[in-house]
C-alpha cells in the first residue's frame, strides 16, 4: 500500500542504497552535492505525521526540510520543537498575502512577524508558498512586491530551483506528480517521467532511470500506518480531488 509510514522507510532505505546524498533544502542551496536527493515536507495539517516522518529519517541518520504553516492545525511548538531536536531543517510555509485577502502591506507585516516567530525555534533561511488550492489568491505574488531575500532567506523551493536540472516529486493530491489535481504545486521542467506509486518510485530509482538530483515534496497528514486513519485519510483525498480537478480546468 502506499503512503504508509513502512513504504516511506523504504523509499529512505532504497535512496540510500543507490548512493544519494540527502541534503536539507537549505544545504542543497548553498552546497548542492552531485548525486542528491531533498526530502521537502509540507505540514499543512495533522503536524503530530511529521514527528514520524522527522524519527524515521533520524534513524536512518539523514535529514529533511519541514515547513510549518501558522495555522494552528500545523503550528503545533511541541511538534516543532521535537522535529528541530532530530537535526531537521525547520522552514515558514508562508500563506500571508491569501490570508489578508490580498492586502499586500498588511500580509507582508504578518509575513515577518509569523517568520520572526518561527525563529524562535530554529535559525531559518528558507521558506516555502503554501498553495491554499481553495483561495483564488497565489501566497508567491506576494514577492512582486517585495523581496524575500531581505529577511535573511536565501532561498524559496519555487523561485531558485532550476528544475530542468532538478527532477520534482510531489505527492500533492495523494498521488505522485498527477497534473490533474495539482493547482499551484507544479513547476516548470524537463522532465517527463511517470511515476505510478511508491512501488514504482523505488524501482525507477534501483534501476537508475531517475536524474541524480531529486526533490521529493510531501505533506505528512497522508501518511500512515494501515489502519482506520489511513483509509479515512484515502477516503477524503478522493473526494477532494474530484473537486481539486474542476478548480484545475475551471482556472485554466
Amino acid at each position: 500500500m502506499d503512503f504508509t509510514l513502512k513504504k516511506y522507510k523504504q523509499l529512505l532505505e532504497v535512496l540510500i542504497e543507490k548512493k544519494y546524498n540527502v541534503q536539507t533544502f537549505e544545504e542543497f542551496i548553498q552546497n548542492p552535492k552531485d548525486k542528491v536527493v531533498v526530502l521537502r515536507h509540507d505540514v499543512d495539517r495533522r503536524s503530530i505525521n511529521a514527528t514520524w516522518l522527522a524519527k524515521i529519517e533520524h534513524d536512518l541518520n539523514v535529514k529533511g526540510s519541514y515547513y510549518f504553516r501558522i495555522v494552528p492545525e500545523s503550528n503545533d511548538q511541541n511538534v516543532i520543537k521535537e522535529v528541530v531536536s532530530l537535526g531537521h531543517e525547520l522552514g515558514y510555509h508562508y500563506e500571508d498575502l491569501g490570508m489578508a485577502k490580498g492586502d499586500f502591506e498588511k500580509a507582508y507585516g504578518m509575513y515577518q512577524k509569523n517568520l520572526e516567530y518561527f525563529r524562535t525555534f530554529y535559525p531559518i533561511t528558507t521558506v516555502c508558498m503554501h498553495g491554499s488550492p481553495e483561495n483564488r489568491i497565489d501566497n508567491r505574488e506576494i514577492w512582486q512586491k517585495y523581496n524575500y531575500k531581505e529577511n535573511g532567506i536565501i532561498a524559496e523551493p519555487y523561485f531558485d530551483v532550476n528544475y530542468n536540472d532538478v527532477f520534482y516529486i510531489t505527492d500533492t493530491g495523494r498521488a505522485w506528480n498527477k497534473k490533474s489535481v495539482i493547482l499551484r504545486d507544479k513547476v516548470k521542467t524537463k522532465f517527463d517521467i511517470p511515476i505510478k506509486s511508491i512501488d514504482h518510485m523505488m524501482e525507477l530509482i534501483s534501476q537508475d532511470k531517475l536524474p541524480n538530483k531529486l526533490i521529493i515534496s510531501t505533506h505528512p497528514h497522508r501518511w500512515f500506518d494501515v489502519g482506520g486513519l489511513w483509509f479515512v485519510e484515502l477516503v477524503m483525498q478522493n473526494i477532494k480531488n474530484v473537486v481539486k480537478a474542476m478548480l484545475v480546468k475551471y482556472r485554466k
